[in-house]
């Protein structure tokens, strides 16, 4: 038998980091959180105010989901995504 088969599909991964509107904050996290391809979203100090980790089956996938979903939030200024290149 193929291994092929016998092989766990690994799931595209990012960790997007979210500048919100001033007060937004809140909002943006609540927003994150019904999104189904987010898997964990905090709020935190520093240059950004959220990091949000996305997975999805494909990298089309996860680029659709930043961009039409995440990226359009209300309170949404401007996002840096890094995508996971090899796990642990």
């Amino acid at each position: 038998m193929c291994d092929y088969f016998n092989e766990e599909k690994e799931m595209t991964l990012a960790f997007v980091l979210i500048n919100a509107e001033i007060g937004g904050e809140t909002e943006v996290i609540k927003a994150l959180k019904k999104i189904d391809h987010v898997k964990e979203a905090y709020l935190v100090y520093g240059v950004y105010d959220i990091v949000a980790k996305a997975e999805a089956e494909t990298m089309e996938k996860l680029k659709e989901i930043i961009t039409w979903k995440i990226r359009r939030l209300d309170k949404v200024r401007s996002t840096l995504t890094m995508i996971v290149m090899e796990g642990t």
